[in-house]
């Protein structure tokens, strides 16, 4: 199963110069409860952004893999140079963290989304791709503070 999770303001807004252009404790737990432990992709910003945050410490992840059409090599983590090989050959669950190239190319292939609406405009610069949300049912939603915690199925 392949399973998105990302944060968005009201205009999709989802970084600000490779990072979060907020800071929601709760946002932050959600997402360390769904993805620890589990495997993940992302791209090559995504993975230097948490290294920001995680500095010395290992990244919280049963496997990383990151994505980038260059020959670049993380010591902790699985290069991935071929995202649709990636897909065709994938034997396990597994997370996509971001950014924003990586969800657009991994959103045709997902199962689930975990999708946080943050309901508050933020300043920034990356969003969040355009997609047809139809394609999938909402299958769990809890309100906390200004986050609306949502998970979809794909139908």
């Amino acid at each position: 199963m392949i399973s998105m999770i990302w944060a968005m303001d009201e205009n999709w807004l989802i970084g600000k110069d490779n990072l979060l252009p907020w800071h929601y404790p709760n946002d932050l737990k959600y997402f360390k409860n769904k993805t620890k432990d589990q495997s993940v992709l992302m791209g090559d910003l995504t993975y230097q952004s948490l290294k920001t945050y995680y500095k010395t410490k290992p990244l919280p992840f049963k496997k990383v893999y990151v994505a980038n059409i260059l020959d670049v090599h993380y010591d902790d983590a699985i290069h991935v140079k071929d995202i649709f090989e990636f897909v065709k050959d994938l034997k396990e669950d597994i997370f996509v963290i971001g950014g924003r190239t990586i969800y657009k190319l991994m959103l045709p292939f997902s199962d689930r989304l975990y999708i946080t609406y943050v309901l508050k405009a933020h300043e920034g610069n990356v969003y969040f791709p355009t997609f047809d949300l139809s394609k999938f049912r909402l299958t769990h939603k809890k309100m906390e503070d200004q986050l609306i915690f949502s998970t979809y199925e794909r139908i």
